[in-house]
C-alpha cells in the first residue's frame, strides 16, 4: 500500500472513531463531544505514527505509556468540579471521562494499524454506551443511570 494512503487512512480511521464516540457523548448533553474525543484519537494517532517513524518498535510501550498517563489528566479535569464556591470537589462525568480514555485508545490501535483491534473495540464501546445505561437501570433502578441522565 502507498504509504500516503496508508498514513491518511490510519489519520481517518482515528477521527471517525473518535469522531462516533463524541457524536453519543453530544447527543447526551455532556461537556466533552465530538471535536475532542475526535482531537483525542487524531493525537493518539499521530503520537504512535510519529512513534513508528522513528523505526525502533522497542519505543512503542514508553510512547503509549505516556498518552495513557496524560490522557488521565485531561479525565480529571472532566470529572472534578465544585457544586459551588468554597464546597468540596465532586466527581460528576464519570463516563465521558472513560470515552475520552478510550479514544485515546483506539487512536493508539489505528496509529498502529491494528484494524481487527479497533473494530472490535469501536464496536464494544457503541454497545457500552447504547446498552449499558439501559442496563444500569434495569439492575440498579434510577440511581444507575444516574451519570448519563444528568440527574442528581
Amino acid at each position: 500500500m502507498d504509504p500516503n494512503l496508508d498514513l491518511a487512512l490510519k489519520l481517518a480511521a482515528a477521527l471517525l472513531a473518535g469522531g462516533l464516540i463524541g457524536l453519543n457523548r453530544d447527543m447526551h448533553g455532556k461537556p466533552a463531544g465530538i471535536r475532542v474525543h475526535a482531537l483525542v484519537a487524531l493525537g493518539a494517532a499521530i503520537i504512535m505514527l510519529a512513534a513508528l517513524e522513528g523505526g525502533s518498535r522497542a519505543a512503542i510501550n514508553p510512547v503509549i505509556q505516556g498518552i495513557v498517563g496524560g490522557i488521565g489528566f485531561l479525565g480529571a479535569g472532566i470529572i472534578m468540579r465544585a457544586e459551588a464556591p468554597g464546597k468540596a470537589l465532586r466527581l460528576h462525568n464519570l463516563t465521558t471521562a472513560a470515552t475520552i480514555w478510550v479514544s485515546a485508545a483506539l487512536g493508539i490501535a489505528c496509529g498502529l494499524g491494528e484494524w481487527r483491534l479497533a473494530g472490535a473495540a469501536s464496536v464494544a464501546v457503541f454497545l457500552v454506551l447504547v446498552f449499558g445505561v439501559r442496563l444500569d437501570r434495569w439492575l440498579f433502578g434510577r440511581l444507575g443511570a444516574e451519570e448519563d441522565s444528568g440527574e442528581r
